[in-house]
Formats: C-alpha cells, structure tokens, sequence
C-alpha cells in the first residue's frame, strides 16, 4: 500500500514527526513474525496523551499481535520483532522485566476479549483487583481492598462493596467485563488497551461498556487503544481508526473520514458487509441499480459472499410488507406461499423451562409459542438471559420444556427429531477436537444406519463443497480451520441430516464482519436451493435484520413483540424493542454521539 493511501490526522508531514515525548504510543516500522507467517509488516502510528484509536480489521489482520506487542508480551514467546515501540517513553523492545512491570497495569493496562478466562474462578473479584493495586504500589491490604471497592463502584457495580467478595461465576458476561475495566483501572494508567472489549456481549451491555469508556476517557484523561472487528463500536468509540489488512495499514484518519468517505477499497468492503439497521432506500434515476443503502459507501468490487449477503438484504427490503409471506429473501427456494397453515413445519405451544427447584426455580421460558413455516427465517432477538438458547435447544429436542410441547409438521415431538438441526455459536467447542471434520460431518449419516465408508465419504465430500469448503480436508481437524471455516463445518454437520428445520444460534456473534457475511450469504443459499426453514438466534439485532422474514423479540423468557422484520424495526411497539435498537452501534460518528448523550440523560432521569 503507497503511503499516499494513508491518512496522516495530524494534517502535516512535520507534525507526523513530532517528538515521541509528545506521543503517548509511538510505533515505527513495527513487525512481528512467527515462524513464516509476518502477523505484522511494517506499522506505523501514534497515539496522543488522551487521545482513543481503533486498530479494526478481520481476523488474522494483526491487530491483537500490535496490542500485545505495546506490552512486550511476546517477549519469550519465539516471535521476532522488528521496528520501534514506545509507550509513555519506555522502549518496551529493550526495556528490563522490571521496567515491563511497571509498565503493564501501572502505565498501560490491558482489558482482554473473554474475561471469563482473564479472571481466576477461585478467587473473589475485589481479591483478584486489589492483588494487582498492591503489586504496583505496595499498599496494605486494607487500602488495596479499599481501591478495588472504589474503582468497581466506579465502573458500575451495584453494591460494590458486598459484590467485590463475589467469584467471577456470579457475574454476568457484561459485569465480568466491567470488573476487568476496574482491575485495568486500580493503578490508574495513561493508556488502556482494549482488545475485543464487547465481542461477546449483547447490544445493550454492549452500549454501556463503550459509553464507561466514553466517560472514563473524559474523566481521567487516559489514551484508549481499541482493537475491535466491529466498524459500529470503532464509530461509537475514537477519534481516530486505522485499519489493517495482512498486518499492514491500510487506511489511517479520523474515524468520520475513514468511515464517511473512505479512501481504499478494502475499507469500503468492510463497511459493505456490516448489517445495517436503516430500511434500505431504492434507488430512482431509472439505472436499475441495485438499493443502496443510506450512509454507506459501496465497494468498487467486494467480494462475492460479501455482495450476496448485501443482495439478500436489499431484495428483503423490497418485499411487501404483510404477514410474512413474500418468498423475495433468502427462502425464496420454497415454492409455496409460507402464509397458509399446511406450510407449518416447526411449532411451540405454550413452552416453558424452568430450572432449579421449589422456591428457588427459575424460569428461563415462559409461556412461549411461535411458529415457523416452511422456508422462511425467523429471528430470535433479546439480551443475554432472555430466554433465547433455551428456547432453540427445547425447539430441537436438546431440553425437554417443563411444560407446552413442540410440534414437527402437526405431531408432538418427543426428544431430538433429525429433520430439526442446530448450528451452534461455538464451533470450537462444538467439534471434537480428536476427530477429524469429516468424521464429525458423518455422525448424522451413521446415525441413521450408513455402514458404507465409500458412500459416507462420498456425502460428506459433497457436503464440504456445499458450504464452500474442498474435499481433501475431509481429515484435517478442527484446529486447521478458521473459525469461518469451523462455521461451515458445523453448518454441513446440520445438512447431513436432510433438515426441514436448522435452528442456528448465535451462529456468527464472534466472526468478524466479512466472514459473517459469507456465512450469513451461505445460509441464504442452502435455504433458497432447498427450502429449508431458518430459526435464527442473534443478540445482533442488524444482522436478524439483514436474514429474518418475521422477528420475535424476547425479554425474561417471554415474547414482548413479533411480527414482519420492517414491521418491528420500523415501528418498534413496545419499549423494550425500542430501547434495543437504541443500543445498536451507529456508524456515523455524530450519530453515535447523540445517542450515547441521549442514553446518559435517560440514565440520570
């Protein structure tokens, strides 16, 4: 990439070579290999005191390998380092291990993507964040348990003091990130590094982490360094982004030129495969372009899965609204109309779930019934704890309701029924890592009484070109693949079974943008070439959009809203709904602004 294709924010070559005593983060000419592979080739950038950076890209670009390296914490992994880091003026390249204690937590402090692995099980919260404060100052342990209740307080802990003494497991996902954002902040630091800070969390926690980053920014003046794959939390986040591709930048500047009018072409595909929650707008001079969407610049050539899953969204948006019926989106395989009756093929009458006993039983489903009709998408949307997971595994046979029944094509199902699939979030835990692909894609064939090797061999071959993989790596294992690829896999595990029904969930919550799109675009062939019906089950309320015929949304295991897609996301009725789409991530700057302000004044209201 020229440099000429690089923004310089500061506006002027002699700024750019401003001292590095000006520079809260200096990185030039950074890279890092392992082995063969170059993670990072050639980066450069700074980061002012106060000042907030996005590093985005795929998976694979590199950004996590930046992140780790302004702690020096490759140092004694086998990777080779090249170019210069500087960090609040420590050389973390030639610092001493002590000079990179003193940097890591006191000066620059890490916030990791899955706290749940970041936090010691064993110990109590507040025990774990005053450790950190008393390595890094040497203070009693009543002052260090003192600070871990201040800053757990300060980052949005109810009860700071009484949940300190809670283990991580008592914590939801979105309190567990808060209690890393507080260890991070007990030695108050200049810099704080955030590395997928929200990958995993709902739209509405999601919201509020970013919006105690906003805040903290402002009320202490520290950097922030966000490494993100998720364009709409870099707009609600920076000032500036940089993104990568293969370990190089490929376009650098302040986020509202990057993303309002960016000038490579890569950026312009990254922005093309976001879902977006604005009804498209058809285009009207009479060319027959395809819709455009508002606010969103279009690649010159994006990829093919990438423009699928554009096209599928944009022929949704041209659907007339009704009850669901037109067959214009990703179930347009099904030849007739969804709307009648005899096309039911999945139902739950009045489920219920309840976990736990007596008194302290919980119910996770609550009286829910819904039907899903040969063909089309449903989507299954709501925050973490609502009810949704559960709901999909009762759907499939996975959980047995504690009360109401599931219906296949009119009959009671009883346990799991192969013409009802799942694809599950995790493909990683989801694959037995000590079998091959192929031989997890086969389990569903001899299940139901294949003995012939050539003939499962065969199928399963054919299955992997079906979802876009080869039929040489029938033996690879889990391992080998990309968590795309893993998707894909689980996804032709699903088609083995001759499926009327696949019931995905959270099928691409931890995939970066233009993967998503693929599988998304992948999902909308399998359905139109063989009619089969999609129960998709997303927190990502954009991407329900971009795939759902008919949405349900769910709050403390009830549904509070259903209906046709442009139907709910158009004229949301009830507040819940609203206050969902709220919380999604705006890709214009200003936008995200306002509503980040908007959700401030309503939490002092």
């Amino acid at each position: 990439m020229s440099p000429k294709n690089l923004r310089n924010p500061t506006g002027s070559a002699a700024a750019a070579t401003d001292s590095a005593a000006a520079s809260l983060v200096e990185v030039a000419d950074l890279t890092v290999a392992f082995g063969a592979l170059r993670a990072v080739d050639g980066l450069s950038f700074r980061l002012a005191p106060g000042g907030a950076l996005a590093l985005v890209g795929e998976s694979g670009s590199g950004k996590s390998t930046v992140a780790s390296a302004l702690l020096g914490l490759h140092r004694g992994t086998g990777a080779r380092e090249g170019g210069t880091v500087r960090v609040a003026g420590t050389d973390v390249r030639s610092a001493s291990e002590e000079e990179l204690r003193r940097l890591r937590g006191g000066t620059a402090a890490m916030v990791f993507q899955d706290p749940l692995s970041s936090l010691d099980p064993y110990y109590a919260v507040g025990d774990q964040i005053a450790e950190v404060y008393r390595t890094h100052t040497r203070a009693s342990r009543r002052a260090a348990r003192a600070r871990a209740v201040e800053v757990l307080d300060r980052v949005g802990i109810p009860d700071a003091a009484r949940r300190s003494r809670s283990r991580p497991h008592e914590f939801s996902g979105g309190m567990r990130q808060r209690a890393l954002i507080a260890m991070a902040l007990a030695c108050a630091p200049d810099l704080l590094i955030a590395d997928e800070p929200t990958t995993a969390l709902d739209v509405t926690v999601q919201a509020q982490i970013l919006d105690l980053l906003h805040t903290l920014r402002e009320e202490t003046g520290m950097g922030l360094l966000l490494v993100t794959h998720d364009v709409g939390v870099a707009a609600e986040s920076v000032d500036e982004v940089l993104v990568m591709r293969h370990g190089r930048a490929v376009e650098h500047g302040p986020v509202a030129d990057v993303l309002g009018a960016p000038g490579a072409a890569y950026t312009r595909e990254l922005l093309a495969a976001v879902p977006r929650l604005e009804r498209l707008r058809t285009v009207t001079d009479g060319s027959g372009d395809a819709p455009e969407a508002p606010d969103a610049p279009q690649p010159d050539a994006p990829e093919a899965p990438v423009r699928e899953a554009r096209e599928v969204r944009e022929a949704r948006e041209e659907a007339p609204e009704g009850d669901g019926s037109s067959r214009t989106g990703a179930g347009a395989g099904a030849e007739a109309e969804v709307g009648s009756e005899a096309e039911v093929v999945l139902e739950a009458a009045g489920l219920r779930r309840e976990f736990g006993r007596g008194r302290r039983a919980l119910a996770a489903v609550d009286g829910v019934s819904l039907t899903v009709r040969r063909g089309e998408t449903l989507g299954i949307v709501g925050e973490s704890g609502s009810g949704k997971t559960t709901l999909g595994r009762m759907l499939v046979g996975l959980l047995e309701p504690t009360a109401g029944e599931v219906r296949f094509e009119g009959r009671a199902g009883a346990g799991v029924d192969p013409a009802v699939q799942m694809v599950f979030q995790d493909p990683v835990s989801s694959l037995n890592p000590r079998r091959s692909v192929g031989e997890s894609i086969a389990d569903p064939l001899r299940a139901r009484g294949e003995r012939s090797e050539e003939r499962i061999r065969e199928r399963v071959g054919g299955l992997l070109e079906r979802v876009g993989l080869e039929r040489a790596q029938y033996d690879r294992y889990p391992h080998e693949f990309s968590g795309g690829q893993r998707q894909r896999v689980g996804i032709a595990r699903a088609l083995a079974a001759d499926p009327r029904v696949i019931v995905c969930d959270e099928p691409v919550s931890a995939l970066d943008v233009t993967t998503q799109a693929q599988v998304v675009a992948l999902l909308g062939e399998l359905q139109r070439d063989l009619g089969i019906a999609l129960v998709f089950v997303a927190h990502d309320l954009a991407v329900v959009r971009q795939v759902s015929d008919r949405v349900v949304v769910m709050r403390r295991g009830r549904i509070v809203e259903e209906g046709p897609a442009a139907e709910v996301y158009d004229a949301p009725r009830d507040p819940y709904t609203r206050q969902l789409l709220a919380a999604v991530p705006a890709l214009d700057p200003e936008a995200a602004a306002r509503r980040r302000a908007a959700r401030r004044e309503l939490a002092m209201a």
